[in-house]
This record gives structure tokens, sequence and C-alpha cells, in this order.
């Protein structure tokens, strides 16, 4: 797994933080200094903390558990959308929908819905619709599509959840808080780090500082999915022979 280096990181941007008084004070252990009133984050802690998350990630893969993306802010979403489908992993990046994953049976009602819609459109069955119903149906659809596309094929809660702007995404926090699901997350100046188990001290409102830290978490999972294919096919193997010399 290749790891950004500290000048990757810098030119990246992932040091800069938010101005001095918009600064949450809980984010003092990873400020490194101010400069001309803007505070900027120390890389060192950056890394290490990038190694943690990086390494719950892998395992999380590594055992067949699901890690969800969360990322509703403009300049993060196509970044996150594109990491998230690298890996097979589900994303949320229109628009979090109070109870997602608290009231996960309503949302997978309307996930069932969509794919019903998939299928009447595909399969002619809507033969006997006028056009103008066949238009409102196809419009849902998409309305469908853009919020819970990423969620689609996601038939449980997932493990754990990766937030870009944990303060920006703080009702998705909430709900992982409440089912007891792990969160990592990229965590600015004006945050709080004890809201999520791993922050990721960077800066969180430039894509290329998103875009660095979310590529070395999805290698990181590329890492464990490798792994757990890896040790099934040793499984397997021994399985045969084991068969075959009895």
């Amino acid at each position: 797994m290749e790891k950004p280096s500290y000048k990757d990181l810098l030119d990246a941007g992932v040091h800069f933080g938010h101005l001095k008084k918009k600064w949450n004070p809980k984010m003092s252990p990873y400020i490194f200094m101010e400069r001309k009133g803007i505070h900027i984050i120390d890389l060192n802690r950056t890394l290490e903390c990038m190694d943690r998350a990086a390494n719950v990630m892998r395992q999380l893969a590594r055992s067949g558990k699901k890690i969800m993306f969360v990322a509703t802010k403009k300049q993060a979403r196509d970044i996150v959308s594109k990491a998230a489908l690298s890996v097979g992993m589900p994303y949320v990046t229109e628009r979090w929908l109070g109870g997602m994953m608290t009231n996960f049976a309503t949302i997978r009602r309307s996930v069932k819905k969509m794919n019903t819609i998939d299928k009447m459109l595909a399969d002619g069955s809507l033969t006997s619709v006028t056009k103008k119903e066949r238009l409102t149906l196809t419009r849902e659809r998409n309305k469908l599509e853009k919020v819970l596309g990423g969620i689609a094929n996601l038939n449980r809660i997932p493990a754990a959840v990766f937030l870009v702007d944990i303060s920006h995404e703080h009702i998705a926090v909430a709900e992982a808080h409440k089912l007891g699901m792990r969160t990592l997350g990229i965590v600015d100046t004006n945050s709080d780090p004890n809201q999520v188990d791993f922050p990721i001290p960077g800066n969180d409102d430039a894509s290329k500082s998103v875009a660095i830290i979310t590529d070395y978490m999805v290698q990181a999972i590329r890492e464990g999915l490798e792994e757990r294919k890896n040790s099934k096919a040793q499984k397997d193997g021994a399985k045969k022979e084991k068969q075959e010399q009895a």
C-alpha cells in the first residue's frame, strides 16, 4: 500500500485549517501553529491517524464487512462516490435522509420501490400506461436513484462509516453512534475529533485534500478484500485436498 508522503499532503493542502476564531479547542492536539489567522494542521499527526484508520478499514474489508462512505459536500461528492464504487462499498453523496440507518427498513422499502420501477421500465410491462405516467415514473425513479443509488445493494446495516466533514454530516454521525457502528472521518479544525472513533485531522474543504485521504482509505480496503480472497482460496484448496485424500 503506497502511503502519501508529508510533501504529498502539503501539496494537496491537507494542512490548511479554518480561521482561528472558528476553531474547536478539542482540536488543539492536532494543530501545529497559527499563520495569518488560520490554523495549520500538524501533518505528522495526520499521517499517524491515516494509518490507524487505514488499518481498521483493511480489517473490516478482510472480514467481509461493509463500510459506508458519506460526503454530501459539493466538492467531495464525485471523489467519494467514485472511490466507494471502485471497492464495491455503499455511499451517500446527495443528502443524508434522517433515519437512513436507524430506520433502515423504511429505506429498504424505498430501494425496493426503485428496483420495481426499474424492472417495469425495462421489461415492457408498462405498455398500457400513458406517456405522462411513464414520465412521472421515470422522474420518481431518477429522484430515488439520486438519493439511494449508492445504497441500492445494501442488505444490512454497515459495520462502519467514513465521513468527510463530521460537522456537516452530524446526523449520520449521531445515527452511527446510536447503532454502535465504527466511525472514521476527516476532521477539520472547527470540529470535535471526539465525535468519531478514528479522526483524521485534515482540510475537509479542498477536493485535493479529500481525494488524497480517501484514496489511501480505498487502498486499504482493496488490500483487505484481496487478503480475504486469498485466504478463501487457500481454505477452498485445503478442503479440496482433504476430500481427495478421503
